[in-house]
């Protein structure tokens, strides 16, 4: 149950961070919204993530696949660069929450 918590604050942080590029420095409403909307449900759930697993291990995989996932859809859907030191720097971000759920306690 908390890695599917997990997973849903993940895809609410990156909804509200996608929203946030739409939003024009939060100067249109319903993009801004969605930003606000985003990140409400994003940290309440893994506020009740965090009641099951540890802060390390969560705020690794929650930051690092956020990151991952931005960095790709501003890749495939924004017009953003694909250069090779982004594709490194995004595997880079999951080999270390590979590194860090595997150095965790079990």
């Amino acid at each position: 149950m908390p890695y599917l918590l997990l997973a849903a604050a993940i895809v609410a942080e990156v909804a509200g961070t996608t929203a946030m590029k739409f939003s024009e420095g939060f100067t249109r409403l319903w993009p801004s919204l969605g930003v606000v909307l985003g990140y409400l449900v994003a940290f309440t759930l893994l506020a009740q993530t965090l009641k099951s697993m540890e802060v390390g291990t969560a705020y690794a995989i929650w930051a690092g696949v956020g990151t991952a996932a931005i960095a790709a859809i501003g890749m495939l859907f924004l017009g953003e660069t694909a250069s090779a030191a982004k594709l490194a720097g995004i595997v880079l971000v999951i080999a270390g929450v590979v590194l860090l759920n595997l150095g965790g306690s079990h």
